[in-house]
């Protein structure tokens, strides 16, 4: 399926935020949740590490993106709103220990649960479905039209890129 909107995504609503985090929400969940049945200290371990991963994502990464270094203390896209800019905004692309950083962060926040998500089946068919969904609706409603045309997943055409200004 094609994307239903054509013109770029300037900005953000909150609707847009409840959206995405509501979807990314379900597979963090339910890997807590497998987590938990298990072992309640590695579901305090896994928690950390997500906190300390999402940090990692939000300095090597965001810190880059249109989103966060325009104007305000407090960015607005679709997975952080309201957070305090902690990092100063690097406009400049994405460097090779930038797109490192934050791969290996989102890579380990996704592998961790996996030995206790395998231990229950029906955990791991809802986690890893409800994953499918969050990263396909990102990718059909937002990289099509995103406009932070450095990163590294982003599918703009390049006429759209040329034919609008970025506010």
């Amino acid at each position: 399926m094609e994307p239903q909107n054509t013109r770029l995504r300037e900005r953000y609503r909150f609707i847009d935020f409840l959206y995405y985090i509501t979807l990314c929400a379900v597979p963090f969940l339910t890997a807590c949740y497998a987590i938990y049945k298990h072992a309640l200290g590695w579901m305090l371990v896994y928690l950390v590490l997500c906190i300390a991963g999402v940090t990692i994502i939000y300095r090597y990464y965001c810190s880059h993106c249109p989103h966060y270094t325009r104007e305000g203390r407090t960015t607005h896209c679709m997975f952080f709103w309201g957070m305090p800019k902690f990092f100063k905004p690097r406009p400049e692309p994405l460097g090779f220990l930038d797109k490192t950083l934050a791969l290996l962060s989102s890579f380990i926040l996704g592998a961790f649960p996996l030995y206790w998500l395998f231990q229950e089946p029906g955990l791991l068919v809802i986690a890893v479905l409800s994953l499918i969904a969050f990263l396909t609706s990102v990718r059909r409603n937002e990289c099509s039209r995103c406009i932070y045309f450095e990163c590294p997943v982003n599918k703009t055409p390049e006429e759209l890129k040329s034919n609008e200004d970025i506010a």
